[in-house]
């Protein structure tokens, strides 16, 4: 015989109280004497009652989920970010919806669940979502924030870490250590983040007095974290005397492909990453990096996420966070 889940219903009749009361002890929302309420939950704890928010949520029309779309989750850093938003998420009393996605058209597919499940909210931290789709989204008030994504799409609240500001102090460092020849380490298949990274690192060596045409640089690996920056070492014999790496994945493939070689950091080359993950800091490393502040960035994508969900016909807003130059081995102290 299969055992019937315990209602509502079932904690009112055994309380001695309403329905409504019951859902307004449980939820802590609303008027109700210290003591019912105390009797109620001691009553639903007696009976094993669980509260099914995902059909609270489609009775008023939300639940207390918050989509977070991810790729790459064993990424270092797309890893710490998850975690510095699933903290967050919880702080503000919901549940994440996680999903990670491998093309683009899971995106499309995970933003339309996310739809049905009526989340209060979703934060796309990887992938372009269709532009359509997400008009559905702001159209339903469902707030969409973006993390690290190029701000384009109206009614989409976005959290970018200062890539330019990032980029220009990877250049200063690298000039100030004695570099006069450059080179700028990404992917095939950069994001957005990645791809402006590289523009701003060509601008400000060029404001620095860099001529960018002669001497700096692109170095292109073949696919994308730590396999790609050691193939791409392998693809280069004299590397220039000043690097500056998309991400901390390549930046650590990079420097153990240019060992590989009898080649090392700062004495051969000198090398900045992106990210500060725990491997850059670790004794076999210690990578200069520009560190991503994964707390701020949270905790601006709930603020904004929220602030959206009681005022859906505000304007796009994007918040640039601080990023920080840590100073390590693979580059030379500056005078």
């Amino acid at each position: 015989m299969i055992k019937q889940s315990v209602t509502a219903e079932d904690v009112a009749r055994r309380a001695g109280v309403s329905r409504a009361v019951v859902s307004r002890a449980l939820s802590n929302n609303g008027s109700i004497s210290p003591a019912t309420r105390e009797r109620v939950l001691l009553v639903a704890k007696e009976l094993g009652y669980q509260v099914n928010f995902l059909a609270q949520g489609l009775n008023r029309r939300r639940s207390h989920l918050i989509g977070v779309i991810v790729s790459r989750i064993n990424d270092p850093f797309r890893s710490s970010l998850l975690d510095g938003l699933l903290g967050e998420i919880q702080r503000h009393g919901f549940q994440a919806l996680v999903t990670e996605i491998r093309s683009e058209q899971e995106l499309e597919d995970t933003l339309r669940h996310f739809a049905q499940f009526r989340v209060s909210g979703v934060i796309v931290t990887s992938g372009k979502p269709p532009e359509a789709l997400v008009n559905e989204c702001v159209q339903q008030q469902i707030p969409v924030v973006g993390i690290n994504r190029q701000p384009d799409i109206p009614g989409v609240d976005y959290v970018c870490s200062d890539n330019a500001a990032g980029a220009a102090l990877a250049a200063e460092q690298l000039v100030r250590g004695g570099c006069r020849r450059f080179g700028w380490l990404n992917n095939d298949n950069s994001t957005w983040a990645g791809r402006m990274r590289g523009e701003a690192f060509r601008l400000a060596l060029d404001e620095l007095g860099v001529d960018t045409a002669r001497n700096l640089v692109t170095l292109l690996a073949p696919q994308e974290g730590y396999d790609g920056g050691m193939q791409a070492a392998s693809a280069i014999k004299s590397p220039p005397e000043g690097i500056f790496c998309a991400n901390a994945q390549l930046a650590c493939g990079f420097l153990d492909g240019m060992r590989q070689q009898g080649k090392d950091a700062p004495q051969d080359f000198q090398l900045i990453g992106f990210d500060n993950t725990p491997q850059t800091a670790q004794y076999g490393y210690r990578l200069t990096t520009l560190n991503q502040n994964v707390a701020e960035i949270s905790r601006l994508a709930l603020m904004h996420l929220l602030e959206r969900a009681r005022d859906p016909l505000q304007p796009s807003r994007t918040s640039w966070v601080k990023v920080d130059l840590i100073h390590r081995h693979t580059s030379l102290p500056t005078t």
